[in-house]
């Protein structure tokens, strides 16, 4: 086998064990936690599933524009049809997933409105970077505010609130 038959074949088994480890459904939103948390009931009736947004993070809901962030993203999603790709669970055993309406993804609705921030790693601005730049600059949501604090901050500070 050459070199590139080798490489191509081990990206294409690469390719199905990341496949294997996602899950993609369609369902109907049926209740939404706080700004960065849903309930799905797939579309094949089984019973509704919580979904953590991948990629963002929503002011808790105790949290200065918590209140806020859930109603808006309720108002935008509950009862209607989405699709959720999921790769993992959370800490809290959620599912870890992107979630889309129409095809619009709702970290990047909910982030480009000033609702949520763009997960950060070290240094990198996070999936949704560029929307939250632009929410910031034009003081959209919870940018409207002096300094907004990072939900992991605040929960460092004062606890979760349940």
């Amino acid at each position: 086998m050459t070199v590139c038959r080798r490489l191509l074949a081990a990206s294409f088994l690469l390719t199905l064990a990341l496949c294997a480890h996602a899950r993609s459904f369609e369902g109907v939103v049926t209740h939404v936690t706080d700004g960065d948390t849903l309930w799905v009931r797939p579309a094949a009736g089984e019973a509704p599933r919580q979904i953590r947004l991948q990629g963002i993070d929503a002011p808790e809901i105790c949290q200065a524009f918590g209140v806020s962030s859930r109603n808006a993203l309720a108002a935008h999603v509950l009862h209607k049809r989405v699709a959720v790709n999921s790769r993992a669970r959370d800490t809290y055993q959620r599912v870890l997933g992107r979630v889309s309406m129409n095809g619009e993804d709702l970290g990047a609705w909910l982030v480009s409105r000033g609702l949520a921030w763009s997960d950060r790693f070290r240094h990198h601005p996070g999936p949704y970077g560029s929307q939250e730049s632009h929410a910031r600059a034009a003081r959209l949501g919870l940018w409207a505010g002096a300094a907004p604090m990072l939900p992991r901050e605040f929960r460092k500070r004062h606890g979760s609130c349940k």
